[in-house]
């Protein structure tokens, strides 16, 4: 007897977990887009760990970011990719533009439009049924703070 016949079948089920880097880069493209599918890619018990901030239940996540994007226009980008059958792993520069006056900003100071802040973020993702189950986000380096920034 072969020792795979004695081993299980479950290829196919832990491929079916595994959240591509393309089905990745999807997602970021909707993101990048505000369009609100991108929540899409999330489940709906997810939580989102951003430093002290927790945000539970997709809705929870839908409504953080409508509030957001009305003040920042976000681009994330995807340098490092890892990822399993349970977790997804990533490098994401990011570039945050304030895009109207935001007095109570979520970084807890007032920006103005124009003001641009750069950041590198690892973040980790549990994956269920490749969707987005639990979120930890961590800046790992500040490229710029915010600061007015000149159009290209």
């Amino acid at each position: 007897m072969a020792i795979s016949s004695l081993v299980p079948e479950t290829r196919g089920a832990v491929e079916d977990n595994i959240l591509t880097r393309e089905q990745y880069q999807h997602y970021l493209d909707l993101f990048n887009a505000n369009d609100p599918r991108f929540i899409e890619h999330y489940h709906p018990d997810v939580v989102l760990e951003l430093g002290d901030s927790e945000i539970r239940g997709d809705t929870g996540i839908r409504e953080f970011y409508a509030n957001v994007k009305q003040y920042i226009k976000e681009q994330v980008d995807c340098t490092l990719y890892v990822a399993d059958e349970h977790t997804v792993a990533v490098e994401i520069p990011t570039r945050f533009e304030c895009i109207a006056d935001w007095e109570d900003s979520f970084w807890g100071v007032p920006l103005k439009k124009g003001q641009v802040m750069r950041i590198i973020t690892f973040g980790f993702y549990e994956v269920e049924n490749r969707k987005f189950k639990h979120i930890k986000a961590a800046r790992y380096k500040v490229l710029h703070d915010w600061r007015m920034e000149t159009p290209a």
